[in-house]
């Protein structure tokens, strides 16, 4: 399971000119869910971000959780997150879980992010055409994979 975790003062997703989510100051963390993942990998990742030190403290260092800003969190499933480009111009995504085995990984991903973190947890919607805006702050953007621990 790999994430992109994206420290913003806003973040909107957008399906077919509806606003689906919208968040201030918080996280946007792109999911990919590779076919081999599991609830374990949920458990870590989860508990990781909800701790994760990188928004700013009163003297501008990343010293704070989501925990303790108090802030909000989009979540969107990104399957491209496991692209191949070794071979040819067209990215392969073999590694990417089909989804009958994704959304279910993916709904329990944003139900364990919402426990740990206590915090609220917007979503797109796992497989539609997705508009995503940010405002990245920082920047700052964290790579996250649950195989790499």
């Amino acid at each position: 399971m790999r994430t992109v975790i994206q420290r913003v003062s806003q973040a909107s997703v957008t399906i077919e000119g509806t606003e689906k989510a919208i968040i201030s100051l918080g996280l946007l963390i792109l999911l990919g869910i590779e076919h081999d993942d599991t609830e374990e990998d949920i458990l870590w990742l989860c508990k990781k971000i909800a701790a994760l030190r990188i928004l700013s403290d009163e003297a501008g260092l990343m010293n704070l959780s989501i925990q303790d800003i108090e802030g909000e969190m989009i979540v969107v499933s990104q399957f491209t997150l496991f692209a191949s480009t070794k071979k040819g111009n067209r990215p392969s995504f073999i590694r990417s879980a089909r989804p009958e085995t994704a959304i279910p990984l993916y709904e329990k991903f944003v139900e364990t992010l919402r426990k740990e973190s206590n915090r609220p947890v917007q979503t797109g919607e796992f497989g539609a055409d997705m508009k995503v805006s940010l405002l990245n702050d920082g920047p700052v953007t964290i790579l996250m994979d649950s195989k790499n621990k």
